[in-house]
């Protein structure tokens, strides 16, 4: 599926590359540039569906609940072990974001998340990734972990839960331990506002 609403863009032609885990194509598109010409153009697009992301936070003793998982495209593009520290997240897989996020939240570290706020959505790599992600915070307490968490195995998942103090996690994102855009993103966003902000905003 492609946008209609943009009189600059035509498509020519679109060619499935793969469709094993999820959907590759090659589209061939006309692009009315600035100057009105018309310049023909090709793009690889990769479409795995849209996501959601929630970080959860304990404002009173100012942590974050994270996850730490092995990511095979980190550890063949550098990342030495492969393991990288993330907020929870997951596809939406046909649920609405709010569901959706509930679910991977359970599933990945084990806490019943109460009441989930959206703060915006974005583009995580929209050069060449179809995926739009909708970003969440939710607050915790103890009494809200329900499971061991850990992720499905079934699905490769071997998920670690970590908690942190704020301060401590945002070190990690300055020194290199934490590298993943989406969690950079909302840490940042909870450095900015304060933890306690985010319970009303």
């Amino acid at each position: 599926m492609h946008g209609t609403e943009n009189p600059r863009v035509r498509i020519v032609e679109e060619r499935l590359l793969s469709n094993d885990w999820f959907v590759l194509k090659k589209t061939t598109f006309d692009y009315r540039r600035r100057d009105g010409r018309w310049q023909r153009q090709n793009r690889e697009t990769y479409d795995r569906g849209n996501g959601a992301v929630l970080l959860l936070f304990n404002a009173e003793r100012g942590t974050v609940v994270l996850t730490r998982q092995f990511r095979f495209p980190a550890y063949v593009n550098g990342c030495a072990d492969g393991m990288l520290v993330e907020a929870c997240a997951g596809l939406l897989d046909g649920d609405a974001p709010h569901d959706a996020i509930r679910r991977e939240v359970a599933e990945e570290t084990g806490f019943h998340v109460r009441a989930p706020r959206k703060l915006f959505e974005a583009y995580m790599s929209p050069g060449s990734v179809t995926e739009k992600l909708h970003f969440f915070v939710a607050e915790y307490d103890e009494t809200d972990r329900r499971g061991a968490g850990g992720g499905d195995a079934a699905e490769g998942e071997d998920i670690e839960v970590v908690e942190l103090a704020l301060d401590e996690a945002l070190q990690h994102v300055a020194d290199g331990r934490i590298q993943d855009g989406k969690t950079i993103m909302l840490l940042q966003h909870a450095a900015l506002v304060g933890l306690q902000a985010l319970r009303t905003r």
